[in-house]
C-alpha cells in the first residue's frame, strides 16, 4: 500500500514537471533540427572547389570517430587526409558496445553495413541483478524497424570495417603515421607535423584539422582544457562455452565489492567487466586471487565455471583506467577536437561510441554548406555552435554513465545502499518509469530535461520509500542523508556538462551561428531570436 501511495504521488508530480520539461525540450529540438536541416539542404562542397593547402581537411586518428568522419566528409566531396598511428586492427577492451541510438547514427552516415560480417551480437537490453532479485531494462524499440537494436562486437573488427569504408573513396587517403604537433602560424592551425611509417618527418597542410586521436591524445592540450579524472579501473576477461540467462540481453550485477557486467561480443564469447577502485597486480597473481575469492562468488551460476576458467587462462586478464573528462574546448582557428580526445565518460553504460557518432553527424552537417574553408577565424566562430548542438546526446549519456558508476559502486555508507535500492525499486515499477530511463540509456531520448525529470522522480520515490509508513526521526534523517548524497553525486556532473548549454541552449549565442557569408541564414537567425 505504501509503495502504491509513493507511485501515485510521484506520478502526479512527475506528470506536471514532465509537461513543462517536454514543452521546452520540444522547442529546443525544433530549432536545433530546423537549423541542421537548413544547413544540410544547402549545396554540397564541390570536389574541385578552391582550397588552401594540399588537402581540404586533415583528420588525426582513424578510430570510430575519425574513420566515420572521413567517410562522411569524403562522400560530401572533400579531399581528406587521415593520419592514424596504427592501421592494424585495434586490440582493445573498450568500444565494444554500440547503443541503439548509436546504430541510428550509423544509418544516418550510411555506415550501417559496418556491423555486418563481424559476428556482431544484437542487444535488446540488460538485466539488473541485486540481492537475489532482478529487473529487466529493455530498450524501447517498438517504434523502430526490426533491425534497429544495440550491437556488441570486437572493437577491432568494427574499426577495420569503418576504415575500409573510408578508404574505398578515392578522395580519402589513409596514411599510417604519428602526429607529433599541430602546425600553427599567428594563432591559426595550418596543418600537422607527423612521422610516417618509415620514420620520415612530414608536414601536411589543410585549412581545417580535426583531431580525434583517442583517450591518450597528445594534441588535445592546445585545443581544450583537459581535466582527466580516473574514478576507477575496469578489469576485463573473455568467457567462452557459456550463455547468458536471457538471449540478446546483457547482465549487470550490483555486488560488493564491485559491479559486474556481462555482454556477448561474438557468437561464442562473453565479455566480463569488473569495476574496481584500485588495480591489484596481474603479474604476481593478486588480480586472479581477487577475482576468484571476492568476485566469482557473486557471478551468476550459469557463468561461474566459465568465469573461473577465464581467470586461469593465460593473458586473458586485462585492465584499463576509466577516464572521465568533461568537454572544455579552447576555440582555435583552423582546428577542432572531437571523440575521446575531447570528451570522456565512464564506460559502464557503453555510451562512448554513440556520443562519438552523434558528434560526427553534427559536424558533418555543420561543414556541408561551407564551400571555402580558408577563413579560419570565421569558420572557428561558426563551429562554436557544435559545442552546444552536441549537448543533448553527450550530456544525457555522460551524466547517466557517471552517475550510475558512482551510485552502483560498493560503499560502507548506508545512504549509498539506499540509493541503489531506490534506483532498483524505481526500475521495478516498470511502465513509464523504466521506459524513460532505458530510452535515455539507449541513446534514443537525448533530452537533458527528461533525464533531470527522472532523477527528480527517483529522488521523490526514494524519500517516500524511507518516510512511509510513518516519518520517524530516524527515517527523516535517512531521507535527508539520501537527498544530500544523491545531490553530491549528481550536481557536480551536471555542472561539469555546463548548466546553460545543457538545459538552456536557446540562450547561448553560439547556438544561432550560421555559415559565414550566408545572409539569408542571418536574416532567419534574427527572426528566430525575435520569436
Amino acid at each position: 500500500m505504501a509503495e502504491q501511495y509513493i507511485v501515485v504521488v510521484a506520478s502526479v508530480i512527475a506528470s506536471l514537471l514532465g509537461f513543462v520539461f517536454l514543452k521546452y525540450n520540444s522547442l529546443v529540438r525544433f530549432w536545433g533540427l530546423t537549423k541542421l536541416r537548413r544547413r544540410s539542404a544547402l549545396e554540397l562542397p564541390k570536389e574541385n572547389s578552391e582550397a588552401v593547402g594540399t588537402t581540404d581537411i586533415i583528420i588525426v586518428g582513424a578510430g570510430v570517430a575519425g574513420a566515420a568522419l572521413a567517410y562522411s566528409l569524403g562522400k560530401d566531396g572533400r579531399q581528406v587526409l587521415v593520419i592514424e598511428r596504427d592501421l592494424n586492427a585495434p586490440n582493445r577492451i573498450a568500444g565494444e558496445s554500440l547503443l541503439p541510438g548509436g546504430y541510428l547514427k550509423l544509418i544516418e552516415l550510411g555506415l550501417q553495413d559496418c556491423v555486418d560480417e563481424i559476428d556482431a551480437q544484437r542487444i535488446l537490453g540488460y538485466i539488473l541483478y541485486k540481492d537475489g532479485k532482478n529487473v529487466p531494462v529493455s530498450f524501447p524499440l517498438e517504434k523502430f524497424q526490426p533491425h534497429v537494436a544495440g550491437r556488441n562486437f570486437h572493437n577491432g573488427r568494427f574499426v577495420q570495417k569503418l576504415r575500409k569504408k573510408a578508404a574505398s573513396l578515392h578522395n580519402v587517403n589513409l596514411e599510417q603515421g604519428i602526429a607529433t604537433s599541430l602546425l600553427e602560424e599567428n594563432g591559426i592551425v595550418k596543418g600537422v607535423h607527423y612521422k610516417n611509417k618509415s620514420g620520415q618527418m612530414l608536414t601536411a597542410y589543410a585549412p581545417l584539422t580535426i583531431v580525434c586521436d583517442g583517450c591518450f591524445s597528445n594534441l588535445r592540450r592546445s585545443l581544450c582544457y583537459p581535466k582527466v579524472d580516473i574514478p576507477s579501473y575496469t578489469v576485463g576477461v573473455i568467457l567462452t562455452n557459456c550463455k547468458l540467462p536471457i538471449e540478446n540481453y546483457g547482465a549487470l550485477i550490483l555486488a560488493d565489492p564491485s559491479p559486474i557486467l556481462f555482454y556477448p561480443i561474438s557468437s561464442t564469447e562473453i565479455r566480463c567487466f569488473v569495476n574496481i577502485p584500485n588495480v591489484p597486480s596481474v603479474s604476481n597473481g593478486e588480480m586472479a586471487y581477487f577475482l576468484k575469492t571476492l568476485v566469482a562468488p557473486k557471478v551468476l551460476p550459469e557463468l561461474y565455471n566459465s568465469f573461473i576458467l577465464a581467470i586461469e587462462k593465460k593473458n586473458n586478464i586485462r585492465t584499463m583506467p576509466n577516464k572521465i573528462m568533461a568537454a572544455a574546448p579552447h576555440s582555435t582557428p583552423g582546428a577542432i577536437l572531437i571523440g575521446d580526445a575531447f570528451n570522456m565518460r565512464h564506460g559502464i553504460t557503453g555510451g562512448g561510441m554513440t556520443v562519438a557518432l552523434s558528434d560526427v553527424v553534427i559536424l558533418r552537417d555543420l561543414l556541408r554548406p561551407l564551400h571555402d574553408l580558408s577563413d579560419a577565424s570565421a569558420i572557428c566562430k561558426y563551429l562554436e555552435s557544435f559545442y552546444t548542438l552536441r549537448k543533448p546526446m553527450s550530456s544525457t549519456i555522460n551524466t547517466l554513465a557517471n552517475v550510475v558508476q558512482k551510485a552502483f559502486s560498493a560503499s560502507s555508507d548506508p545512504a549509498m545502499d539506499n540509493i541503489q535500492q531506490t534506483l532498483f525499486g524505481y526500475l521495478r515499477l516498470g511502465g513509464f518509469f523504466s521506459y524513460g530511463i532505458s530510452a535515455i540509456f539507449a541513446g534514443l531520448c537525448p533530452h537533458p530535461l527528461s533525464l533531470a525529470f527522472h532523477f527528480f522522480a527517483i529522488t521523490i520515490y526514494g524519500v517516500g520509500r524511507l518516510l512511509l509508513p510513518f516519518p520517524s526521526p530516524k527515517r527523516l534523517w535517512d531521507a535527508a542523508k539520501l537527498l544530500w548524497v544523491a545531490s553530491s553525486i549528481l550536481l557536480p556532473f551536471i555542472h561539469s556538462e555546463g548548466v546553460r548549454q545543457t538545459f538552456f541552449p536557446l540562450t547561448v549565442p553560439a547556438y544561432y551561428r550560421t555559415p559565414p557569408g550566408n545572409k539569408g541564414e542571418k536574416v532567419r537567425e534574427e527572426i528566430a531570436c525575435i520569436n
